[in-house]
Formats: C-alpha cells, sequence, structure tokens
C-alpha cells in the first residue's frame, strides 16, 4: 500500500481529551461549534465526524455512556432511531446525496475507533463515489474544507431536527 502524507490527522494521532471523547464533547457545549455539533436533544445528539469518509458524515451519540447498545432505555434508542431517520433526510435534501451508510461498529473487534461509547454513524453517498483512488490506491480525497460543510449541515439541522420533550 501506498502511503499519502495527511497533516492534518495528525490532531487524531495527539488527542489529549482526557476519558471518553464523546463524554466531553456532551459535557462542553459552550464549545459545540469548535466540537462540530449539529445539535442536542434530550438523550443524544449530532457530531460531524473529525475524520469522515465522504463530506457530511456526522455521528448520532447518547450522553449515557456505554459501549453496549442493549443496556441502553427505550426512550434513548427510540429518540437516537428518529434522529438517524430524520439525518438521513437532511443528508439527501442539503446534499442530494443518494445513498447512505448507517452503521455502529460495537467493540473494538467490530472496527470502533471509540468503542466504549456506542454512536451511529451517517455516511453520506454518491453514484460512482468510490474510483481507482479509494478502492485502489486506498487514499480518500476530501475536496471540501470540513468548516463549509460543518455550516451547511449545522443550518440544515436547525430546519430539520425539531427536539423532543421526551
Amino acid at each position: 500500500m501506498e502511503g499519502l502524507y495527511a497533516p492534518w490527522r495528525s490532531e487524531y494521532f495527539t488527542n489529549s481529551t482526557q476519558g471518553c471523547v464523546f463524554c466531553h464533547i456532551a459535557d462542553t457545549p459552550e464549545d459545540d461549534e469548535a466540537l462540530g455539533v449539529l445539535f442536542r436533544d434530550t438523550h443524544c445528539y449530532g457530531v460531524m465526524n473529525r475524520y469522515p469518509y465522504t463530506p457530511g458524515h456526522f455521528m448520532i451519540i447518547p450522553y449515557e455512556h456505554t459501549s453496549a447498545i442493549e443496556t441502553l432505555d427505550e426512550v434513548v434508542w427510540d429518540q437516537m432511531s428518529a434522529h438517524v431517520r430524520t439525518g438521513v433526510k437532511m443528508l439527501k435534501e442539503t446534499f442530494g446525496v443518494l445513498g447512505v451508510n448507517i452503521g455502529m461498529n460495537l467493540g473494538e473487534c467490530a472496527g470502533a475507533g471509540i468503542a466504549e461509547h456506542v454512536h451511529y454513524h451517517l455516511v453520506p453517498r454518491w453514484q460512482k463515489d468510490t474510483n481507482f483512488i479509494t478502492t485502489i490506491g486506498e487514499i480518500r480525497v476530501h475536496g471540501v474544507p470540513f468548516e463549509g460543510i460543518y455550516e451547511r449541515l449545522k443550518q440544515a439541522s436547525l430546519e430539520h431536527f425539531k427536539m423532543s420533550t421526551y
């Protein structure tokens, strides 16, 4: 496999946040813009993925720190699931995506980068968005700045996500 110099990812490897990064985000609403938070509801919140697979990739995360979805209260699970549906609609309407990968990697052996705190991924997809450089070269190229995508999704989230009264 070829190497690609990507100095912007050094932040991922040198993150100095103590403890769970998702709990840190949950506990610091005053830093929402800097952390890429899209919305907050009573039991979960939405946040941009700092290291996205495609532009617009974001996550829905419960405030409760757990690695096991089976321990989540039904109300929490229902709220997360409702926001996943809303998130798909938002991605389709805001970015014109043709598909969305939705998923959870439960446990490190299943591919979870942050295994200690469950979270949904919503990954926007377009027709032919994988090509030689991605499938053969194993390199991802993002032609859109993170901040611009965040601003578009943040604005769209104000219109799409109606906070619940759980």
